[in-house]
């Protein structure tokens, strides 16, 4: 009966978004720099909660890892804008800065990383520097389930990237690009 009981709380205040609220203050309290109305899914984990700044009115779905790469330095380096849904199990794995803006979607399994390895034959290659730049997606792009965005990617004002895409080189806006490497495949229409 006992276990009923919490079952049944648990499901309401899940309903009313009361454990959305919990987690969200456990994460400012953390150091997560959030905007009002933002929401930040269950499991989510990040290793430098100074390092990301989220905007006002964004959802971010359970799974989603910040991984800030390196040792500790002044943030944020992740840096979201306002009006952004991430689907679940996305991750950031950043060294130097990704910014993402305004009212971008995000799909569930994409996956960002803003630096490489050395490819130098004179020595291991885990012993070379890792070459490293950011990432920017400008406002309104769209991200299909499963998008690799590699070092240096800069996605253009509107553009909308294919399932499954990886994109190792700047689009620009309003293209609608897929593949692996991504390639133009259309360009948006205006109605």
């Amino acid at each position: 009966m006992k276990s009923l009981r919490a079952r049944i709380i648990f499901h309401v205040f899940h309903k009313i978004g009361v454990s959305k609220r919990i987690n969200t203050s456990f994460w400012k309290f953390l150091g997560l720099k959030i905007g009002q109305d933002t929401y930040i899914g269950k499991n989510t984990k990040v290793t430098w909660p100074h390092q990301v700044e989220l905007g006002n009115n964004c959802r971010l779905e359970h799974g989603i890892y910040f991984h800030y790469d390196g040792i500790y330095s002044q943030g944020p380096s992740i840096c979201i804008g306002n009006d952004v849904f991430i689907g679940n199990n996305t991750e950031f794995n950043i060294t130097d800065r990704i910014t993402i803006g305004s009212n971008c979607l995000i799909a569930a399994g994409c996956r960002f990383v803003d630096h490489n390895h050395g490819l130098e034959k004179s020595m291991l290659i885990r012993n070379q520097l890792a070459p490293k730049n950011e990432i920017v997606l400008e406002e309104d792009v769209w991200l299909g389930c499963n998008v690799v965005v590699l070092i240096g990617v800069k996605i253009g004002k509107g553009a909308v990237i294919a399932a499954g895409s990886i994109v190792n080189k700047n689009i620009p806006s309003y293209e609608i690009w897929g593949g692996v490497p991504a390639k133009k495949i259309g360009k948006r229409k205006t109605t």
